[in-house]
């Protein structure tokens, strides 16, 4: 039963039979008929067929939430009982917003220091598609904003607050200044991230409220684009304020604070609300709380 319900979680993250059999590793035939077994057992339809894949049934959607969660406390049992045997080993699945990358060495450092048969897989994603992952068990945790936009059922651990900077070449307008309005900020070519990232959707806020218009000549999903841009001369951009040190900005770039309003959001780790958590999501959450405290210091 557990196989087949983690075909079926497969199948409905991927809505492909010949993807999720890849992702399972099993031939797609294999993969079909555990789904039909299940459905006999079940004595539902779970899937919408013809000729191919067409969506779950209304009784699949309700299965799928208890698949998850009969996978999830099952995955946690299994990695309880290994953690008993052999000490805290096995892979922890990250995934965070593009302002976030570059913070993430200090929970993975100290933690892998700590316990060094662990291993990590990090990536950068939007924050819907990061609780998207955590919901579908293709990640364990998550580093996100915790205040503008709906979480869900999920536990959370703050970091830090972003505070936004003007980015920008020595010479460039605004350059030679110890503070800037996001009003002003506004009226420069600007480099930002695309739409469907809640930081640019944040700065949109910020600019709109300011009377500001919100047109930036280049968009990109990766921090290191807009630096990049940034050392051309052209261009600037907006960027919290840690991302901005991360890169160590040569000294003809310049890092200003926007102010009229100072502007924070509050960013963090996030897992899946579980009771038990797996021993590796407890001792990353354990990491990140620690963090959290060496900084209030």
């Amino acid at each position: 039963m557990i196989d087949k319900l983690e075909f079926f979680i497969a199948l409905a993250n991927q809505k492909h039979f010949g993807r999720a059999a890849e992702e399972c590793g099993v031939t797609q035939p294999t993969l079909s008929a555990a789904i039909r077994q299940l459905e006999d057992q079940l004595g539902v339809m779970l899937v919408s067929r013809g000729s191919r894949f067409q969506g779950l049934t209304p009784e699949g959607q309700r299965v799928l939430e208890w698949a998850r969660r009969i996978v999830g406390d099952t995955r946690t049992m299994r990695e309880e009982m290994r953690a008993a045997r052999k000490g805290l080993a096995g892979h922890i699945r990250i995934a965070a917003i593009p302002t976030a990358l570059a913070m993430v060495p200090r929970i993975t450092a100290p933690f892998q220091e700590r316990h060094p048969d662990v291993t990590f897989s990090i990536t950068s994603r939007n924050s819907l598609q990061v609780l998207s992952l955590l919901e579908n068990l293709e990640i364990d945790a998550g580093i996100t904003y915790l205040e503008n936009e709906p979480l869900g059922r999920v536990t959370s651990v703050p970091l830090y607050a972003e505070r936004y900077h003007l980015i920008t070449a020595a010479g460039s307008p605004l350059s030679e200044r110890t503070s800037v309005t996001w009003k002003e900020v506004g009226n420069l070519r600007l480099c930002l991230l695309t739409a469907d990232m809640q930081n640019r959707r944040i700065i949109n806020r910020h600019l709109s409220e300011a009377g500001a218009d919100v047109s930036p000549t280049l968009e990109s999903n990766s921090m290191i684009v807009l630096f990049s841009h940034v050392l051309t001369g052209r261009w600037a951009s907006i960027m919290p304020k840690n991302v901005a040190e991360s890169f160590g900005f040569p000294a003809d770039i310049h890092k200003i604070p926007i102010t009229e309003p100072i502007a924070e959001h509050l960013v963090g780790l996030v897992a899946t609300h579980r009771e038990p958590f797996t021993p590796l999501v407890s001792a990353l959450l354990h990491e990140a709380r620690l963090l959290a405290e060496s900084d209030k210091d």
